[in-house]
């Protein structure tokens, strides 16, 4: 998700930093990871890799109950493309793909997956619940409704698309409440193998534990130079929740930059590649956009060099707090 506009998210999310000592606590929000591999990569790479990091986290040889995001993918948001998505399913390998309900093109995704010739077991399909359909009985007619517009029986994550709930008579925390409780029940049923949020607060997630069964297995949020909301970060850490970073490029804004262009330059790569690597080594689930072959190859050509720590602390003191997306913080 690049934005409250239309258009699809297909994820290039690579979590290969930041993980903790071997045997350590904090290992846990790691879970998930071999089955993510898995679905990302060829058998006898990602056999080898699940046995480093096995060995590395000492994660356990099968993915719990929860989070089991593809490693590998791309972006784009703004307008569907048909081409790009069967260039990233058939050329590039990618197998994550993240639409919603408000982005009207669940259908054309079906179209694209049939197309591809791409199984449904190696997909990772993620979709989104509107506020529109938020309430327990609307929240899970819309999730089948979503399962029938991109023909699927299940899907591998489902995230209620934004903190703000309407429902009468009931408060907005109340509202999510009531609809996470839905999407409780859809992952009991298997319809939602995985269920999260979208661009929830710390205090939308402690209401959500304090009123709710479950925690969410992901928080979607917005996460550039410009907004590294890092409190957020740490808080989904020690509470299991994988935190999933849009809008790295801050829709372009980070692309001319002076210090990101100098970074990229010393390097020799692309103030894009820059961004969506410094996002990677902070240890976040990266989602950047694109609706043109050539840029989902370059955003894919990330995992080739690594940032020396100097630059990813020029990089993230450019945080400054700015919003590119939608602001949450004033919604109680």
């Amino acid at each position: 998700m690049e934005s409250m506009g239309d258009g699809l998210s297909v994820i290039l999310s690579f979590l290969d930093n930041g993980f903790p000592d071997k045997g350590s606590d904090t290992c846990t929000y790691s879970v998930g990871l071999e089955s993510v591999i898995r679905l990302s990569l060829s058998s006898e790479l990602a056999y080898q890799l699940i046995c480093f990091i096995q060995e590395m986290v000492q994660l356990p040889s099968q993915g719990q109950k929860g989070i089991e995001e593809p490693l590998d993918g791309m972006s784009h948001v703004g307008g569907y493309c048909h081409n790009a998505l069967l260039y990233a399913l058939t050329t590039c390998g990618i197998r994550h793909i993240d639409t919603a309900k408000r982005y009207g093109n669940e259908v054309m995704v079906g179209k694209a997956i049939c197309e591809s010739g791409v199984k449904r077991e190696e997909l990772w399909l993620t979709t989104k619940l509107w506020p529109g359909d938020y309430g327990y009985e609307n929240a899970i007619q819309a999730c089948l409704d979503s399962c029938k517009r991109l023909g699927v029986d299940y899907l591998d994550l489902y995230l209620m698309h934004w903190p703000d709930a309407q429902i009468p008579g009931k408060s907005a925390r109340e509202a999510r409440a009531e609809t996470w409780q839905a999407l409780e029940e859809l992952n009991e049923r298997g319809i939602c193998r995985s269920i999260g949020v979208s661009n929830f607060l710390i205090h939308h997630l402690d209401q959500l534990k304090e009123d709710c069964n479950m925690v969410p297995h992901l928080n979607q949020v917005e996460y550039h130079p410009f907004q590294r909301p890092q409190e957020l970060v740490d808080y989904c850490r020690r509470n299991n929740i994988v935190f999933e970073g849009y809008c790295p490029l801050a829709k372009g804004q980070a692309l001319n930059h002076p210090v990101i262009q100098k970074i990229a330059k010393n390097y020799g790569k692309t103030p894009a590649q820059v961004c969506i690597r410094w996002s990677i080594q902070n240890g976040i689930v990266t989602i950047p956009k694109s609706t043109k072959e050539e840029r989902i190859q370059e955003n894919c050509e990330v995992f080739g060099f690594v940032l020396a720590d100097e630059d990813v602390l020029a990089l993230n003191a450019l945080h400054d707090g700015r919003h590119i997306s939608w602001d949450p913080s004033n919604i109680l």
